[in-house]
């Protein structure tokens, strides 16, 4: 029996154990004076959290999800940061309005999959990290995925 088969064989026997990951989120550059947070919770019944106002430096977030396999026995993510159906999972990020602001023209909120994630990445028991460009092309805040086509193929969790 190969490693990768021990290991699948390992996810089936554990399906529904829940296992907790670390995860940062870099946002490189965002435009200054723009208010960013997470968002905690689903549909209208979501709070802002970790919020914070650009200065155009960096912005990091870090927050834990939970994992376990799924009937495929793919990484199957959940959690109060995490948002979308079995297949698509992705955590949120709210921008201007959205993260509270009053004083802004911006209300968008920036996607980020958690689809990338591995069993190999969630068992190393470091905590990954999304380094996503903060800045859209039009000058304002990066938004749903439109970073990804910009950023291209290359991007992953590390």
């Amino acid at each position: 029996m190969t490693e990768r088969t021990k290991s699948k064989s390992k996810r089936s026997a554990l399906k529904n154990d829940l296992i907790t990951v670390k995860l940062r989120v870099v946002l490189k550059r965002p435009p200054g004076k723009v208010d960013f947070g997470l968002q905690e919770g689903h549909g209208t019944a979501y709070q802002v959290v970790q919020k914070k106002r650009s200065t155009g430096d960096d912005l990091e977030f870090a927050f834990t999800v939970t994992v376990k396999a799924s009937r495929d026995g793919s990484p199957d993510f959940a959690g109060p940061f995490v948002q979308g159906p079995a297949g698509d999972r992705f955590v949120s990020v709210d921008i201007g309005t959205y993260a509270g602001q009053t004083n802004t023209e911006w209300s968008r909120r920036l996607k980020i999959p958690l689809n990338g994630i591995t069993w190999h990445m969630i068992d190393s028991g470091k905590v990954l990290k999304a380094k996503i460009p903060g800045t859209g092309k039009d000058g304002g805040p990066s938004c749903a995925y439109e970073w990804r086509r910009r950023v291209g193929p290359s991007w992953q969790w590390q």
